[in-house]
């Protein structure tokens, strides 16, 4: 399924340094993310321990395919723009290595995921196949964003059908998921656009351009919190209320930042802060 791309360096370390450059090729701070609020996600609709892992299990080896998939698709074009942060373009790990360690958790993804039945193994399975086709074209195109909404949309759906009687989830929990992947998508490409714009890729942030961009990741994160606020049946008025309103004045300022200085720091901080209420407020609220 996956060769060695033409031109890759043949420079590669052994032992330590390539187990190094492995972990530091899989993106482990973003899929160690979305691992721990599955889990939490998980343990909250009352899974047994054992299927808890097995979820877990599935869901980071899934996270693992897609960023050792990433790397090893992006090495030319990551030789190109300089980056010295990307194990595969330096030659820290070989071309074969990382696809084979791709491949491994891709299948390895797979069997665990069928050991939760059919409906949560397509809940996560549609989302590992979602991140490799936007890591085999998808993220050079209008449609980027469609596979973090498809991806976070069918994640936090896997935990409920995975229980026994397989019971569905309130319709928010996809909504919000897809949201927040919407959002993630940009917090995830703004900060390398130059690079992107280097080599050709043009994916919707990039076509929207930082300042939009930004406000754009605010809003589908404020939105996130609307429906946190106001969806649940047993959220209080006065804490719907309260919800909503943070993220609406979160998203406000993050405008009025993006506004300001597209490019700097403070709008990106203040995304991250929604995103953070709202994570927590998705676990609380399936609990």
């Amino acid at each position: 399924m996956i060769g060695s791309p033409a031109g890759a360096p043949r420079r590669a370390r052994t032992g330590r340094g390539l187990a190094r450059g492995l972990l530091e090729a899989c993106h482990p701070v973003p899929g160690l993310a979305v691992t721990l609020v599955a889990v939490a996600l998980a343990v909250g609709t009352g899974l047994t321990p054992g299927r808890v892992a097995l979820l877990g299990a599935a869901v980071f080896t899934g996270q693992l395919s897609i960023g050792w998939s990433n790397d090893w698709v992006d090495a030319a074009r990551d030789r190109a723009v300089g980056r010295t942060d990307k194990p595969v373009a330096t030659g820290a790990v070989p071309p074969a290595v990382i696809a084979t360690a791709a491949s491994t958790a891709l299948v390895t993804t797979i069997v665990m995921s069928s050991l939760l039945g059919v409906i949560a193994a397509a809940a996560l399975l549609i989302g590992v196949a979602a991140g490799w086709a936007y890591n085999l074209g998808l993220k050079a195109t209008v449609w980027s964003g469609a596979t973090y909404l498809i991806a976070f949309g069918a994640l936090p759906v896997a935990p409920y059908v995975a229980s026994p009687g397989q019971p569905w989830p309130p319709w928010w929990v996809p909504v919000v998921g897809a949201l927040l992947g919407f959002g993630a998508h940009f917090a995830n490409v703004l900060p390398d656009l130059r690079a992107d714009a280097e080599t050709g890729v043009r994916g919707l942030p990039h076509r929207l351009g930082p300042r939009t961009g930004v406000i754009v990741m605010a809003g589908a994160l404020a939105a996130a919190s609307v429906v946190l606020g106001v969806a649940p049946a047993t959220t209080s008025t006065a804490f719907a209320l309260t919800v909503s309103a943070t993220g609406i004045a979160l998203a406000a300022a993050t405008t009025a930042a993006a506004v300001r200085a597209p490019r700097g720091p403070l709008a990106f901080r203040l995304t991250i802060g929604i995103a953070v209420l709202d994570v927590a407020l998705l676990i609380t609220n399936a609990m």
